[in-house]
């Protein structure tokens, strides 16, 4: 698998995929017909295909719009609470608990990179997390974890954006918090994964405004990735295109004193070695 980074964009009113470079981006989708969206690359296993069709072809677009990079994804499933640190912020004298929490979230919960996040009327309370996430390449049922990783297809980050009294709306749910319209963002790209050391001990970290919030390592999570997929696929066949947001660290708004919740005009960065730096504004609903 290649070096080459793959998104999602909007240009002129239309969405295109293609090929990331410092000087813009390179649209593939025509050469590709059959694949009409990033999505439709990744269930067919061929990012690949993307990588050898890049060489020697100019930009074709510098004006353009993130998208997320898949735009209908089958499934989120995001893992909560999942370093040391975060469990402890709880302060409910329990221990890590033996099986991870999971919820779910919707596609149109999400944004891309470099647009803003939306704070609804209904709250003031929009929190971040920063996160990296994983999209399945190869379904499969009951994987093993010695096998897990070679269910991955590519990385990528996310901000897992929140409205906090939300997710305490009734005795037991989360998410009505966690799934208002373009409350976080997916991307900037999809990193092809072929390594293990691409995510088994990665420094992640969010600054708000220049100021770090958030950081931590993916060695010390609770449950680590391989874990995640063995886990989910026991209940859930996991199938290409799907999306595992893997869990934040410490240091969210909700949890200093008083909370630092994002307000219109912040700047929210959330970067992982060797995938990139996912960057959102705050604006209010119209």
């Amino acid at each position: 698998m290649s070096n080459y980074r793959f998104a999602s964009f909007e240009s002129a009113g239309e969405v295109h995929y293609g090929a990331v470079t410092d000087e813009g981006m390179i649209s593939l989708q025509a050469e590709f017909p059959q694949w009409p969206t990033l999505q439709s690359v990744i269930e067919a296993g061929a990012l690949d295909q993307l990588a050898s069709a890049v060489s020697g072809k100019q930009v074709t677009h510098t004006e353009f719009t993130y998208q997320i990079p898949l735009q209908r994804p089958g499934k989120i499933i995001c893992v909560g609470v999942n370093f040391p640190d975060r469990n402890a912020e709880y302060k409910d004298g329990q221990e890590a608990p033996p099986n991870m929490s999971l919820f779910i979230r919707f596609p149109g919960s999400f944004t891309g990179h470099n647009t803003s996040l939306i704070r609804p009327p209904e709250s003031e309370k929009l929190d971040y997390e920063g996160e990296i996430a994983i999209v399945i390449g190869k379904g499969g049922r009951r994987i093993s974890q010695d096998n897990a990783y070679d269910h991955i297809a590519a990385i990528t980050l996310c901000n897992e954006g929140t409205i906090r009294d939300w997710v305490r709306h009734a005795k037991f749910n989360v998410t009505q918090g966690k799934n208002w319209d373009n409350s976080g963002a997916i991307g900037p790209w999809l990193v092809p994964f072929n390594d293990a050391a691409q995510l088994d001990d990665v420094r992640l970290c969010t600054r708000v405004n220049g100021e770090l919030r958030q950081e931590d390592r993916t060695s010390r999570m609770m449950f680590p990735i391989r874990r995640q997929i063995e886990y989910i696929s026991t209940f859930t066949t996991l199938e290409p295109g799907d999306i595992i947001i893997t869990g934040t660290p410490t240091g969210a708004g909700a949890r200093f004193d008083p909370p630092k919740f994002l307000v219109p005009g912040d700047v929210i960065e959330v970067e992982a070695e060797g995938i990139g730096t996912l960057v959102n504004t705050v604006e209010d609903e119209a």
